[in-house]
């Protein structure tokens, strides 16, 4: 058999070879499987029609919105800056709180006390983003109730603290009512607003620049503690009164340290 018998008649033996050979430039206009140099092309009906087009194209439109977002990050990560432009962010943060100091005081009564406490107690301070301070009071009630023929009981003291940061401060008050008692207060220099939610309108640096303390969380921190007593009268008026001459107190002052993300924000809810 001559060499042409030969390749006619492995072309008998492989149809598919021959179909692909006789798709000409004409097949190619219509089918949706048309190639041009080696690319698949659809036509507008394919991408109403077709699922495969319509993965496909939503495939490649994804992408190219993607990846320019995702090298963008990498490269503001490289030099240090944040280049994403005004747009959608999603904001995500945890607070953490690092023990500044504590201690017990026994407070008199309309007489304050007050510390100040500097960051260079906590190793690496000047590595945490502090955005706050915050701290905690708890208390018990040291006036004594009297028996007859007085018959008293024991009156709420009022304790109030006070905590500050530079122009930063907030004051709050609590009682021992029932005996004992405890409340919490801080002073913060951050957008707390932004954190678990989608920021609309801003530029990355805009945001980073509201949540970031940059340095402004180091130095000193002072706290101030001050009771107003109050003693319970008899119930006969020949009793006299109970007498509570203040409180003892016990405070810890933390600072908060801020970890944060900010990602651009893509609303999958119709896809």
């Amino acid at each position: 058999m001559t060499a042409r018998g030969q390749a006619q008649r492995r072309l008998m033996h492989y149809p598919s070879a021959t179909r692909r050979a006789l798709l000409t430039e004409s097949h190619r206009e219509w089918h949706p499987l048309a190639t041009d140099r080696g690319s698949v092309v659809y036509t507008i009906d394919d991408l109403k029609t077709n699922r495969d087009a319509q993965i496909t194209v939503g495939s490649i439109v994804f992408f190219l919105l993607a990846f320019p977002i995702y090298f963008g990050m990498a490269a503001a990560d490289a030099d240090g800056s944040l280049g994403g432009g005004v747009a959608d962010y999603q904001v995500n943060g945890e607070i953490t709180y690092v023990l500044l100091d504590s201690g017990t005081e026994s407070i008199a009564d309309g007489t304050p006390w007050s510390d100040t406490f500097n960051t260079d107690a906590v190793s690496d301070a000047d590595e945490l983003n502090i955005v706050g301070v915050e701290l905690r009071l708890s208390y018990d009630e040291d006036e004594q109730p009297r028996g007859l023929p007085c018959g008293s009981q024991t009156a709420p003291d009022t304790i109030t603290g006070m905590v500050s940061h530079l122009e930063f401060s907030q004051s709050g008050d609590g009682t021992n009512a029932g005996g004992q008692g405890s409340h919490t207060l801080s002073a913060i220099w951050y957008n707390a607003s932004m954190v678990g939610e989608v920021v609309s309108g801003l530029s990355m640096s805009e945001i980073d620049a509201q949540l970031d303390a940059g340095g402004a969380g180091l130095g000193d921190h002072m706290a101030e503690i001050s009771v107003a007593a109050d003693g319970d009268s008899c119930a006969t008026p020949a009793g006299g009164d109970n007498q509570d001459g203040g409180e003892e107190v016990s405070w810890e002052i933390h600072l908060m340290v801020l970890d944060y993300t900010i990602a651009p924000y893509l609303d999958t809810s119709d896809l």
